[in-house]
């Protein structure tokens, strides 16, 4: 009985955490990447996949996260190792969004279909990033209040927003935090320190920190309830 007892309550918090429609959307990414595959005979957007296991990195770290605050939930200092490693890997989810500067019309598979490829992947990052960022916000929220953990999405907004940057344009990868840390601090704090010579940059990372917010801002609207008259 015990084990089914843990395994309800398992089943309970993934639901809480939005899993399952997540795995449906990759998993439905999956699918058609691989009748794109045994259609064309191509692995060319093979690495879709590769990406798509990296989105769901931050994810675990949010639910390893949430998991330690459900257990101690007084306890901040036992979340600062998850979420460090859930915001190293963050930009990972919204970064499918780049891939569609691979999308070209390519033998015996229609444009049409590699669009709707390219977005069910981008939208399966989005909902990634945005479900485990709700999922750190309430547990800032917890902590300081309502006003300061949206202060906290504005910024882990922003944060991601230059690293896609530094992973699309400048081509480092999260893990590089450990391989290389000063080579991107440096390249992480000369855009900040001279913004004005980095406008494009600037702007990319400003519009991607955007679609984030609003992202986020869309999804919790939907979870509030109507008011009956």
């Amino acid at each position: 009985m015990s084990l089914i007892l843990r395994a309800r309550r398992v089943q309970r918090f993934l639901a809480e955490q939005s899993f399952y429609p997540l795995l449906l959307t990759s998993l439905l990414a999956a699918v058609l990447l691989a009748m794109r595959v045994y259609r064309s005979e191509s692995r060319t957007y093979s690495f879709l996949i590769w990406n798509l296991l990296l989105a769901w990195v931050p994810y675990l770290w949010s639910l390893w996260a949430a998991s330690i605050h459900r257990r101690f939930p007084r306890r901040w200092g036992s979340l600062l190792l998850p979420g460090a490693l859930w915001l190293l890997f963050l930009p990972n989810a919204p970064y499918l969004i780049t891939d569609f500067v691979h999308l070209y019309q390519r033998p015996l598979i229609p444009l049409w279909y590699d669009i709707i490829l390219m977005a069910t992947f981008a939208l399966a990052g989005m909902f990634l990033a945005v479900a485990s960022l709700n999922s750190m916000r309430i547990m800032v929220e917890d902590f300081t209040g309502s006003k300061r953990s949206w202060l906290f999405v504005g910024a882990m907004a922003g944060l991601s927003g230059m690293g896609i940057y530094l992973g699309r344009v400048l081509r480092w990868n999260s893990w590089d935090v450990f391989l290389y840390p000063r080579a991107i601090l440096v390249d992480a704090a000369h855009l900040l320190i001279h913004p004005f010579s980095h406008l494009s940059a600037i702007g990319m990372m400003g519009l991607f920190a955007g679609l984030l917010f609003v992202s986020y801002w869309m999804f919790t609207s939907l979870q509030r309830k109507p008011v009956r008259s």
